[in-house]
């Protein structure tokens, strides 16, 4: 595992000899670009491992995305590596179909302590939740970014993040779904608490989510990269692409559905990913990933 190697592959050249906000943050805005936020593994066929070295090589090597567990995990090398002092973090993600938080953590995110203050660094979410920097970590404060305004909000030892939603312009909304979510002024997106975790926590949670019927990540196949400008998101079929604040506070949305000959080109020229083994697209939820 080389650093050098990781930089190469998020096409980043800036400096990296002082562990300052700056210098995480313009890692963090390559990496959200240059990774996908992908579930690929799970509709090929493939496991999905909880292994820095194998994460490295599927992300780094052979030029892959992962989820959040296999985002951030590699983040928190790095960082380590670049000398930040980093804590991994549980957190519960918001189901808001269902208005509730899952019972156990979900998802893996990272504290960053850093000059006096926290800050988390949320590389592996994706879609139009995925943060494009590292967020102080305050509470009640807004804190405006290119996808949208997001926030903190701390209840008795729990912490809750939020965003902030913009009007959409959806060019061609016949082929849009959750027209029920669309009158959402703001969306919960996870609860987390400050308690240090260790990897071998995330063991169940990495096995579950890739196996069990109900997981989304199961009933949906996705792909999502973070752009100049917006994010593109390929859920089963159905090509999704984002310009953020194109005008009056409104972001432009346009949707196509791909047919299945077009997959595979699509993966390639939009997110620059190549499989190893047949792909089979899914999409037999209903929950919303907008």
């Amino acid at each position: 595992m080389d650093i050098k190697d990781y930089f190469a592959r998020i096409s980043y050249r800036g400096s990296y000899n002082k562990p300052d906000l700056a210098t995480m943050s313009d890692i963090f805005q390559h990496h959200i670009q240059a990774v996908p936020f992908e579930n690929l593994s799970i509709h090929c066929g493939e496991g999905i491992e909880l292994n820095l070295e194998a994460t490295y090589n599927k992300i780094v090597r052979k030029k892959r995305g992962g989820w959040c567990m296999e985002n951030n995990y590699l983040l928190s090398w790095v960082l380590k590596t670049l000398g930040y002092d980093v804590i991994l973090l549980g957190a519960k993600v918001y189901v808001p179909e269902f208005d509730a938080y899952p019972d156990e953590i979900d998802h893996l995110l990272l504290q960053v302590e850093l000059d006096g203050k926290s800050y988390i660094v949320d590389g592996g979410f994706g879609m139009a939740y995925q943060l494009w920097q590292p967020m102080e970590l305050i509470s009640g404060t807004d804190q405006p970014q290119t996808p949208g305004v997001f926030r903190f909000q701390e209840e008795s030892g729990t912490w809750y993040l939020e965003k902030v939603k913009r009007k959409q312009c959806v060019l061609n909304a016949s082929t849009s779904a959750s027209q029920n979510l669309e009158n959402e002024a703001c969306r919960r997106i996870y609860l987390f608490t400050l308690q240090p975790r260790d990897i071998e926590e995330f063991r169940g949670c990495n096995a579950h989510l890739q196996t069990a019927p109900d997981s989304l990540f199961v009933t949906k196949s996705i792909c999502s990269l973070q752009t100049a400008d917006g994010i593109r998101a390929l859920v089963g079929w159905k090509l999704t692409e984002i310009k953020y604040n194109y005008r009056d506070n409104m972001d432009l949305v346009e949707i196509r559905i791909l047919a299945d000959e077009e997959i595979e080109k699509t993966l390639k020229e939009k997110f620059n990913i190549t499989l190893d083994k047949k792909f089979v697209p899914v999409n037999t939820s209903r929950l919303s990933l907008f």
